[in-house]
């Protein structure tokens, strides 16, 4: 698949894309960055790597639907099949989603549907839970809430801190996201209602986590 992958930081998550692709793990390929600001240590990973990139900024458009028809055609020109969004800070509407229905994903640092929108990390620690990690889900209109495909579980201890424990999530988030591509390139995918089926995959090897095949 040609990849297209949204941005709007440091792009840990898009480094662990190009990692997969460049270890062999994922046969797909990015064709196309968008970044909604400029001098972010993503476009930094692009420029290192040879990835193509654009910075398209809300902020230049009179409207969100106008913003989010330049995204559009940005990756079409790339003739990209799925949309990956890796710490992407904007909500998308049907006037992006239409154009990609069921091929925009997303990674969250909770258990959806717990701790949905931003500052999850934070919000699983002031609820007190014992339990949270990080979820790949289908994007859907309705914030962080589309069909999950995979989750981690990660474990809150007494002594985290938001820092702390968002490092520790984001270690399986880096694990889970590559994983979840290749499923969907390999056709392993289907989605039946919420419920999302992944043929062939394994569980159960780790406590509360998939078994992530090579990754």
């Amino acid at each position: 698949m040609n990849l297209g992958v949204l941005v709007s930081g440091r792009g840990s998550n898009l480094q662990a894309i190009i990692d997969a692709i460049e270890a062999g793990k994922l046969n797909d390929s990015i064709s196309m960055v968008i970044s909604d600001k400029e001098g972010v240590r993503a476009v930094d990973r692009c420029l290192k790597h040879g990835i193509p990139y654009r910075v398209i900024k809300r902020k230049d458009f009179r409207s969100k639907e106008e913003f989010e028809k330049a995204l559009v055609e940005a990756l079409k020109e790339a003739e990209v099949d799925l949309v990956v969004l890796a710490g992407f800070m904007r909500i998308l509407s049907a006037t992006f989603l239409g154009h990609f229905p069921m091929k925009v994903i997303n990674i969250h640092p909770s258990l959806i549907p717990a701790f949905q929108g931003m500052h999850a990390q934070r919000q699983a620690l002031d609820y007190g839970v014992k339990i949270t990690g990080c979820t790949v889900h289908f994007v859907t209109e309705e914030l962080d809430n589309g069909p999950v495909i995979a989750q981690a579980c990660v474990p809150v201890f007494p002594e985290d801190t938001e820092e702390s424990l968002s490092e520790r999530i984001l270690h399986h988030e880096h694990r889970i996201l590559p994983q979840v591509i290749r499923w969907i390139s390999e056709g392993r995918v289907r989605v039946e209602g919420r419920r999302v089926v992944v043929e062939g995959a394994r569980y159960g090897t780790l406590p509360f986590n998939p078994e992530l095949e090579d990754f």
